[in-house]
């Protein structure tokens, strides 16, 4: 398969570090790259219509239409409207995690420590809960606004008891994730550790981030991978009929 970023050449890169957070809207047609740079990395994201922010991202639903306990390339995103805000068109580790959501400044302290910014400046120790309320108050969004959010590049499995058991090193240094935009759609994101990840240490690993303008046979896969992917692409066409 040829790499994407062969066939459409970044208009805009830039590197979000460990910790950090960012948000912004993905056009329609337009398509995103994240590479873990290191290894080890997880984003947990949350997405939005960017022209209504009343739909936003449905995790159950894109689980249950798709019949998948796991996300990855071939999958979409869906809106608790029915319409796609994201397919995942290509992912070069195999699993995103859509059930372990992200820690709040509590858990992360009881975790890690406490890490504060008087001792530490602007290596602090984030969570998860504060940094995506920092980006969605950006955009006249609050705490009511935050649901569940998916977990690019970390692996979660599910024992035949129901148990969680995450799992190390599903990601490698240099894998990435891309996501293109059927529909413009405000992501929202933040770079920290997976909830259930053993380490000890508070260390989130940095990514890159790239966007580039494509074109939509890049995700024709996507679309004719389940019938039921058909009907929410032609579900969000219509916005743009």
């Amino acid at each position: 398969m040829t790499d994407s970023i062969q066939l459409f050449a970044p208009f805009a890169e830039e590197l979000l570090p460990g910790g950090g957070h960012r948000s912004f809207v993905l056009k329609r047609g337009q398509l995103l790259r994240l590479t873990d740079l290191r290894g080890g990395a997880n984003v947990s994201l949350t997405m939005l219509n960017a022209n209504e922010k009343t739909e936003r991202l449905n995790l159950p639903d894109s689980l249950k239409c798709q019949h998948t306990a796991k996300l990855t390339a071939g999958h979409c995103l869906y809106s608790d409207m029915g319409r796609v805000l994201a397919a995942i068109t290509a992912d070069t580790c195999g699993w995103s995690d859509s059930l372990g959501g992200v820690l709040c400044a509590e858990e992360v302290a009881e975790k890690y420590g406490q890490g504060r910014y008087q001792e530490l400046r602007n290596g602090f120790f984030r969570n998860g809960t504060d940094n995506l309320l920092v980006e969605l108050g950006k955009w006249g969004l609050g705490l009511s606004d935050l649901l569940m959010t998916l977990n690019l590049f970390s692996r979660v499995n599910v024992d035949e008891a129901g148990h969680f058991h995450f799992v190390e090193g599903n990601s490698k240094a240099g894998d990435y994730i891309e996501l293109y935009a059927p529909m413009d759609t405000l992501v929202v994101l933040t770079a920290l550790q997976h909830p259930m990840d053993p380490n000890p240490q508070y260390a989130p690993q940095p990514l890159k981030l790239s966007w580039m303008n494509a074109n939509p046979s890049v995700a024709e896969h996507c679309r004719h991978s389940r019938p039921e992917n058909q009907r929410g692409f032609i579900n969000t066409d219509r916005l743009f009929a």
